[in-house]
């Protein structure tokens, strides 16, 4: 049989009318028109497998121990705030894959208090990716009542939707973390007599949303139209996790607890509370409405992290900060090494900088760039590994450099930068 004479066995088009045909056995064939046309099939097929992941019924997927395990490969420290969020997800998912037939199970959504840059955002994505569930994260900074300025509250809902590709089951089973939340707190101690649309309003609008309600919103995001199409989405399987700093609450918990006077009174010698003693009351006076905090059952912390910590997130998550900077430098040929002292030093001007994990991507940042930068020419030029040392990072001397020199290895030391 002839090139000419080909014919695919799928459409029966001949070759003239395909641009590439792929040939078997037998004769048989295939277009290139099928082959795109199949790999489509297959991709949303294993993208259906995903979705169904929570349908499997294995009961491992939603054992708490199980989701803690996957936690710990991801996020060092914050054992307390892990536990929490494995309990309330393995809950919450357990209502909706095994539901009970005589009485009905509430929602565990999470409240999460702590420092910037102690891992609240990625507590949640990654509970996400373990689950393959849709995510999204929101600000609540940016969020007002509806017909002001701003996102209404719905547009989460929106985000969800298109983070799910449009597939309305799989958002209604998704998780949206709201981070900033502290930020939507009400300006005084009393409700409100005036509009507080980017405060109280917000959390007043957030309700109805979090406890569980039908609401239709444009499925291609953005503020409703009377013109435009709408879908509804039932936010009762939802999981909501909230998340903000809430600067100067321990203080505020410090004035409730009191100080003694007189003879018998019992003195607070502590410098400041612990978010683990964290009341609803010191929330409310902080700016949270009642009806807020009740939608979330689970109220758990994250703590500022110490050096070891820091450390540790250097080199120990499956997608540690070293192991992406390896990366990026073995595309060009080039090996990254730090030191343990360089590691060290790296933990503790992050501590300085009481910017917690955050911190430490913009110090390395700062020593790699000029590296970064001239990576493809030192390849070029015989580099083959990078020593970062505790020099570089503290005196901002060169790192040293090893070149390859018929076969044999030479440390250059460079000197301090001018």
């Amino acid at each position: 049989m002839s090139e000419e004479t080909l014919i695919c066995n799928f459409c029966q088009k001949t070759r003239k009318d395909t641009k590439k045909m792929i040939v078997g056995s037998g004769q048989t064939a295939i277009c290139n028109e099928c082959v795109v046309l199949c790999g489509e099939m297959l991709n949303e097929h294993y993208e259906k497998d995903k979705t169904e992941k929570l349908k499997t019924g294995k009961t491992e997927l939603l054992n708490p121990v199980t989701i803690k395990d996957h936690l710990d490969r991801h996020i060092i420290g914050q054992t307390h705030a892990k536990t929490v969020m494995s309990v309330a997800v393995a809950n919450h998912y357990k209502r909706i894959v095994m539901p009970p037939e005589n009485l009905t199970l509430e929602k565990s959504n999470v409240l999460v208090l702590g420092p910037s840059g102690t891992g609240k955002t990625l507590l949640a994505k990654t509970i996400a990716e373990y689950l393959q569930v849709p995510f999204i994260i929101a600000d609540a900074t940016s969020l007002t009542e509806a017909g002001y300025v701003g996102d209404d509250v719905e547009n989460i809902i929106s985000k969800l939707v298109a983070s799910a590709n449009g597939d309305i089951t799989a958002a209604e089973k998704g998780i949206i973390f709201i981070d900033e939340i502290d930020k939507i707190c009400r300006k005084t101690d009393s409700p409100s007599i005036t509009r507080d649309v980017s405060g109280e309003g917000v959390q007043q609008a957030l309700l109805k949303i979090v406890e569980g309600t039908t609401c239709r919103v444009p499925p291609q995001g953005g503020r409703k139209h009377p013109d435009a199409s709408m879908v509804e989405i039932d936010t009762s399987n939802i999981l909501f996790i909230v998340g903000g700093a809430f600067v100067d609450l321990q203080r505020q918990m410090k004035s409730r607890k009191g100080s003694g006077i007189g003879f018998g009174a019992l003195v607070n010698n502590s410098t400041e509370s612990q978010l683990s003693d964290v009341e609803p009351e010191d929330l409310i006076k902080f700016g949270l409405i009642p009806e807020f905090i009740g939608r979330f059952s689970m109220i758990t912390h994250v703590n500022n992290l110490n050096e070891l910590q820091l450390v540790s997130i250097l080199t120990e998550p499956d997608n540690s900060l070293i192991k992406q900077y390896q990366y990026l430098f073995s595309l060009d040929g080039l090996q990254l090494t730090f030191t343990k002292s360089a590691k060290y030093a790296i933990a503790k001007k992050a501590k300085t900088l009481g910017t917690n994990a955050r911190g430490l991507k913009n110090i390395i940042d700062s020593i790699l760039l000029p590296y970064q930068f001239d990576s493809k020419e030192m390849s070029n030029k015989g580099v083959l590994q990078i020593e970062i040392t505790k020099e570089c990072v503290d005196k901002q001397v060169e790192p040293n450099l090893i070149f390859k020199n018929d076969g044999s290895n030479k440390i250059k030391k460079q000197l301090i930068r001018k």
